[in-house]
C-alpha cells in the first residue's frame, strides 16, 4: 500500500484545513519545498490539490503545480478546480501523471463522462462525502447522492481510481472511516485510496488491512505536517516487512494502482 504526502495550496503556500474549513487554516511553508521534502524522504508518490481552485472552480496555483511536477521525479496526482476538458489538458501538460475531477463529477456529468472516454488512465475520480452523502464546490454543497453511487459511475466511465475522502475526518487527525472506506471498496472493481483523519502509524496499518479489498494508498496530511508520523520511519518498517512477507495474495478483482 502507497503512503501518499498531501500538498494542499492556498495563495501560493502550503496549508492545511481542518474539515476544509478556510477560516481553520494552518500555514507550513512552500508548497514546492514541501513537495521536494517528501520525494527526498522517499514518498513514491504525492498528491496536490489547488484549494484556491476548488473554492472559485477554476485552478489558481497552475504555476505552483508546474514547478512540483516538473521539479519532482515521483508521480504526482493533482485536484482543485477541474470542470473542463481544456483544464485537464493544462494539468497533463504540466506535468501531472493524474487529474482528479470531483465537483463535475456531479455538476457536469456530460463533460465527466467525455474526459472519461479521452484521458480514463490519467484521471481519478475524488468522492468526497460528509456522513455518506457527496459534497462538492469545495465541500461547501451536499448532493443528495450516497458516495458508493458516484463512484460505481466513475468507474463504469473508465476512471483509472477513487480517491474517498471523508470530510468529517479530514484534517481533525480523529482516524480514517474505515467502515465507510471498505463499504466502497468492496462495490467496486478499480482501486480505491483511502484520504481524511490518518493520525498515527496504527491508522495506517488499519488501513492496510483493508488492501485485500483493493485500497491500495492512503493519502496523509496534517499527521505528517505536525510530526505524528514519521514518513521515514513508516517507509522503513514497510520495506521491512515487504522483504520479511512473500506477497502471496493476489486481488483477482482489483487492478493494479494506476
Amino acid at each position: 500500500m502507497q503512503i501518499i504526502p498531501a500538498v494542499d495550496i492556498r495563495h501560493g503556500r502550503c496549508v492545511r484545513l481542518y474539515r476544509g474549513d478556510r477560516q481553520r487554516e494552518t500555514i507550513y511553508g512552500d508548497p514546492v519545498e514541501m513537495a521536494l521534502k517528501w520525494q527526498a524522504i522517499g514518498a513514491k508518490r504525492l498528491h496536490v490539490v489547488d484549494l484556491d481552485g476548488a473554492f472559485q472552480g477554476k485552478p489558481m496555483n497552475l504555476e505552483v503545480v508546474r514547478q512540483i511536477c516538473t521539479r519532482l521525479s515521483i508521480p504526482v496526482e493533482v485536484g482543485g478546480g477541474v470542470r473542463s476538458l481544456r483544464i485537464i489538458e493544462l494539468l497533463l501538460q504540466a506535468g501531472a501523471r493524474w487529474v482528479i475531477l470531483s465537483t463535475a463529477l456531479v455538476k457536469d456529468q456530460d463533460m465527466a463522462e467525455e474526459a472519461g472516454r479521452q484521458f480514463g488512465d490519467h484521471l481519478i475520480a475524488g468522492v468526497d462525502a460528509r456522513s455518506g452523502k457527496v459534497a462538492v464546490r469545495g465541500w461547501k454543497e451536499e448532493i443528495p447522492m450516497d458516495a458508493l453511487t458516484l463512484a460505481r459511475r466513475c468507474e463504469d466511465q473508465g476512471y483509472s481510481a477513487i480517491i474517498y475522502t471523508d470530510i468529517l475526518r479530514d484534517g481533525t487527525l480523529s482516524g480514517p472511516n474505515l467502515e465507510e472506506t471498505a463499504r466502497i471498496a468492496r462495490g467496486i472493481s478499480i482501486p480505491l485510496i483511502a484520504s481524511g483523519g490518518v493520525s498515527c502509524i496504527e491508522d495506517l496499518q488499519m488501513v492496510a488491512r483493508l488492501e485485500p479489498l483493493g485500497v491500495t494508498g492512503v493519502i496523509v496530511g496534517k499527521a505528517l505536517y505536525d510530526g505524528r508520523i514519521d514518513l521515514k520511519a513508516v517507509l522503513e518498517r514497510m520495506r521491512g516487512k515487504n522483504r520479511e512477507v512473500p506477497q502471496t495474495q493476489v486481488l483477482s478483482r482489483k487492478k493494479r494502482l494506476c
